[in-house]
């Protein structure tokens, strides 16, 4: 004990510098790809899986390394760029749990490439449900084994050749430890009975397959919100289409092309003309100034569009109304939105502080409390969340209390 009574502090981590068998060299030919497929076949336990991808520098998620790790095996880094199929791994490992952390985010870009897992066991969801306070990978390696992560190369651009040194270090140290904080994540959940919860969710996640495309996602521009008409939404569209196509031929980031404050300052400011929009601050670099034409004309078609044609100013769903504006349209129904998630943040604090939103998807609740099923009993409350995507466990833990606040509201 500290003077006074007073809790230890808790011991410095450990900084993990370099990977315990050395930097392995990258992976850039076929025959190194087939030794290294050899070399995991013949490993045991689970693989550690990671990739890192070139976001805001190129167009799209692919990958631009993929870092593994297997007991007898060692790490292996391999480079996607000359070697765009790894289908001699997925064969090599196919039957193993992979490890990931944040299984979402990769899994689409190691789809692209033959890589495809058929068990996982996803850390960050993991620790999520054990009710951690951080589920970054570097908070939950040091609260989870005591040891530190350099984080310094996440944002990199890593489609650069060659790849540094030290960026190559970081990406191996990834998965240096993945396969531990599994096992430490396991036991927690098997403490705390939730090892068949984690197993419905990482089948889930597999299940799911990729994401769909976004419906309009020229709406996620930045302050899109300051633009009032439905004129102008028009614009705004054209223009980021215009801005879209160009980034895919370049394969540049759409940011780095034109950012989306730009976007949005040309349609508010209406140019009438080509020297009108060189005016804007942002597009008199040297870049815009060659691409003047090209923005004006798509600023102009989406101005002379149809009334007819114009975008509304939300996007159409078939969801509920925004939660703040129930109590006006619906009083009994923000009643039962209202017990509901009182009802989910007493689970919570049951299951250590477990986040609601793993707890049950946000949006179902919402669905469910604006038009509850009927008869409005536990049998047809469960159909409707699993008919929402709901896992059994989640119907198990959920399906009374959500009963409830139908009934009483």
């Amino acid at each position: 004990m500290a003077p006074d009574g007073a809790t230890d502090p808790a011991p410095e981590a450990t900084p993990l510098l370099a990977p315990r068998d050395g930097l392995p060299p990258v992976i850039e030919t076929s025959t190194q790809l087939v030794e290294y497929a050899a070399a995991l076949r013949e490993g045991t336990g689970p693989v550690a899986v990671d990739a890192e991808r070139a976001s805001g520098y190129r167009y799209g998620q692919r990958a631009y390394l993929v870092q593994l790790r297997r007991h007898g095996a060692g790490s292996g880094l391999v480079d996607p760029v000359p070697l765009p199929d790894l289908s001699v791994i997925q064969d090599a490992i196919a039957d193993t749990e992979w490890v990931l952390h944040a299984a979402n985010q990769d899994l689409p870009c190691l789809a692209e490439i033959g890589l495809v897992p058929a068990r996982i066991f996803d850390t960050e969801l993991a620790a999520r449900l054990a009710g951690l306070p951080r589920v970054g990978l570097g908070a939950v390696v040091e609260s989870l084994l005591g040891y530190s992560l350099v984080k310094g190369h996440s944002a990199a651009d890593w489609s650069t050749r060659p790849l540094p040194e030290e960026w190559l270090v970081y990406a191996a140290l990834d998965v240096e430890v993945l396969v531990d904080l599994r096992d430490a994540l396991a036991a927690i959940l098997e403490e705390q009975g939730k090892t068949e919860w984690a197993r419905q969710e990482f089948e889930a996640i597999l299940a799911a397959g990729p994401p769909p495309p976004r419906q309009d996602p020229w709406r996620r521009v930045s302050g899109v919100h300051n633009l009032r008409s439905r004129r102008q939404l028009g614009m705004l569209r054209a223009i980021w289409e215009a801005r879209d196509e160009l980034a895919r031929r370049r394969d540049i980031a759409p940011g780095r092309v034109l950012p989306d404050s730009a976007m949005v300052a040309a349609v508010q400011a209406d140019p009438k003309n080509e020297g009108s929009l060189l005016e804007l601050p942002v597009f008199r670099g040297r870049a815009n100034r060659r691409l003047v034409a090209h923005w004006f004309t798509a600023l102009a078609r989406g101005k002379a569009l149809p009334e007819a044609e114009l975008p509304l100013h939300s996007k159409p769903g078939d969801g509920p109304p925004p939660a703040n504006r129930w109590a006006d349209r619906d009083p009994a129904a923000a009643t039962r939105l209202q017990a509901a998630r009182a009802g989910l943040a007493e689970i919570s604090a049951k299951h250590e502080s477990m986040p609601v939103e793993n707890i049950l998807s946000p949006d179902l609740v919402r669905r469910i409390m604006w038009s509850p099923p009927e008869p409005r009993d536990p049998a047809a409350v469960a159909a409707a969340l699993r008919a929402g995507g709901a896992r059994e466990w989640q119907v198990e833990l959920t399906t009374d209390l959500l009963t409830d606040a139908i009934t009483r509201a």
